[in-house]
């Protein structure tokens, strides 16, 4: 059963991926559907991306530390996703993604 909770997740997730991979909007949630590691790696980067834009409520002597911190791990993130994607067959199929040239 998925409740409201679980709805409430998954929309932040897709929604983080989709702001960094727009072409690839009709993708992500059939992604998220398939695989339970593409849907980890968008949750994780939705966690990420809420993290790095509180950290102004950091406290000052940690501040930069964490939005370092926090950065590197969107940035890693993002890059995950994207390889996922350009990686899917339906995509390429699509032309979402071109293949790549041989």
């Amino acid at each position: 059963m998925i409740t409201m909770v679980g709805l409430s997740d998954r929309h932040q997730a897709v929604s983080a991926a989709v702001r960094r991979f727009p072409q690839f909007e009709p993708t992500i949630p059939r992604l998220m559907d398939q695989s339970e590691s593409f849907r980890d790696i968008c949750e994780e980067l939705a966690d990420a991306a809420s993290a790095l834009s509180k950290v102004d409520e950091a406290p000052p002597a940690l501040r930069e530390a964490r939005r370092a911190e926090w950065q590197e791990l969107v940035d890693r993130l993002v890059k995950e996703v994207g390889a996922e994607l350009r990686n899917d067959d339906a995509a390429v199929r699509l032309r979402l993604n071109p293949p790549p040239a041989r």
